[in-house]
């Protein structure tokens, strides 16, 4: 007698039924009604209206990154404790925790869009906001016993729960024009070096010399002078998907296209999400195929496209 289980065949319209319910849901109105809204803006199968849904990690074009996510996602129990045990560290641990939770990626070829979650010194920059935060806005940190005990749970989310008020701030902080936050990263930690905590002296020291380093002129190939800067970017793409994690969302690197231009020149990839002072993104910055800059889209002029998220949810 065989034990094979035929798998189920998913039924049709299930997708566009369950839009319609949380359509419906979420505007207040009778389901015929949300069925003629999501018919009037020219929903394709399998297609979502970018107000809703979740997207973490988008369907990419980098198979090394697919590849990492994937291995993440089989991590053993002990391995997870390990990491949520450094990502309740603060400030460096639960950067290198995102910075690793979230890895580079690229765009789609012909796209327009180059790298995504990139950028040398990421993870430093990422640190850096958080000593910010620590030296700027103490009362939002989480008791350090509290993140310990979560820590064991090892469970990312119940850690990003804690963590939610700082992670949101450290966003904040990368709206700022960039020698504001230059000079606002500077200043934190010159006062971090002189915490009579040994560690947050050390940690701020170290932090200060790759901020110098950052900052410090280099020569290019062709012989130019140029500044690295800061990765803002890169760090602010990982915090815009840590965000989604909780408040849903479409992380940079998901697929849509544009309400307004409704056949295949409307695609574009989202580079970026504007945030209110809380819940999901308002808004997104959206880079078209083929464009040679980026713009700012409202959530509902955006369909995310069929298939994006890469992972079960």
């Amino acid at each position: 007698m065989s034990d094979h289980h035929p798998r189920r065949t998913p039924t049709p319209g299930r997708a566009r039924k369950r839009a319609i319910r949380e359509h419906a849901a979420q505007t207040g109105v009778a389901y015929s009604v949300a069925a003629r809204h999501l018919e009037s803006v020219g929903l394709r199968p399998g297609e979502t209206l970018a107000t809703y849904g979740r997207t973490i990690y988008p369907i990419g074009f980098d198979p090394h990154r697919q590849l990492l996510v994937e291995r993440r996602e089989r991590r053993s129990f002990e391995e997870r404790v390990s990491d949520t045990r450094r990502a309740a560290i603060l400030p460096h641990g639960r950067a290198q925790h995102l910075a690793e939770r979230f890895p580079p990626s690229r765009g789609r070829t012909g796209s327009g869009v180059g790298v995504l979650y990139h950028g040398e010194g990421r993870e430093a920059l990422l640190a850096m906001l958080y000593i910010v935060i620590v030296a700027e806005s103490p009362g939002l940190l989480p008791e350090v016993g509290d993140l310990a005990w979560i820590a064991e749970l090892g469970e990312d989310t119940a850690l990003d729960t804690a963590c939610a008020e700082i992670d949101r701030e450290a966003r904040r902080l990368l709206d700022q024009e960039p020698l504001a936050l230059w000079s606002g990263i500077e200043a934190a930690l010159t006062r971090s070096e002189r915490s009579q905590d040994g560690q947050v002296r050390q940690e701020a020291i170290r932090q200060c010399a790759l901020l110098g380093t950052m900052m410090t002129p280099r020569v290019g190939y062709a012989g130019e002078p140029y500044v690295p800067g800061l990765p803002v970017a890169g760090a602010r793409q990982i915090l815009d998907a840590l965000l989604i994690v909780a408040d849903d969302g479409h992380a940079p690197g998901t697929r849509v296209r544009l309400r307004r231009l409704p056949d295949d020149a409307g695609s574009a990839t989202i580079i970026g999400a504007t945030w209110g002072s809380s819940g999901p993104p308002v808004g997104y910055l959206v880079w078209p195929d083929g464009a040679t800059a980026p713009l700012s889209a409202r959530a509902d002029d955006l369909i995310v496209l069929a298939g994006q998220e890469s992972l079960p949810r």
